[in-house]
């Protein structure tokens, strides 16, 4: 099954109105982010075990750890969970960047150095969260572990 087959049975598998949501959300960081690398990720580790939730990615960068090893991964991740929707932005150095340029004008949203999460996208301002993602698709700096 090819990533875009992935993707789209990944939310069509959503309930409504999550699924709709995510369908939403799926296009608009493609028009973000336009001609970026697609990922998915199942969610699974090596032994089939589910260790988080799937994922869809957006973007390429480099993940360098401490030990000197490197990952490529996505920068831009997009995933349903239990109580909402989680937009990942991963790669950007500085921790705070995320929740105070971002977190008063999203609206009801969580923010965190590299996570943003709400129930749904009427409690957001759309606008500022395209705003996020684009500078995430677009940052460049590199991830340390």
């Amino acid at each position: 099954m090819s990533v875009k087959e992935e993707i789209k049975e990944y939310i069509a598998s959503q309930p409504e109105p999550k699924r709709s949501e995510m369908q939403a959300l799926h296009q608009l960081t493609i028009k973000a982010l336009p001609g970026c690398k697609l990922w998915f990720d199942n969610g699974k580790n090596s032994d089939n075990k589910t260790v988080n939730n799937p994922t869809i990615g957006y973007g390429f960068y480099t993940i360098k750890y401490a030990d000197g090893k490197t990952r490529d991964f996505f920068k831009i991740g997009l995933s349903a969970n239990k109580t909402g929707i989680s937009v990942y932005i991963l790669g950007i150095k500085d921790k705070k960047y995320l929740a105070e340029t971002y977190g008063k004008k999203l609206g009801k949203a969580s923010v965190t150095g590299y996570c943003i999460k709400f129930k749904t996208l009427k409690d957001i301002n759309i606008d500022v969260l395209e705003a996020a993602i684009r500078y995430g698709g677009q940052e460049q700096n590199e991830k340390s572990e």
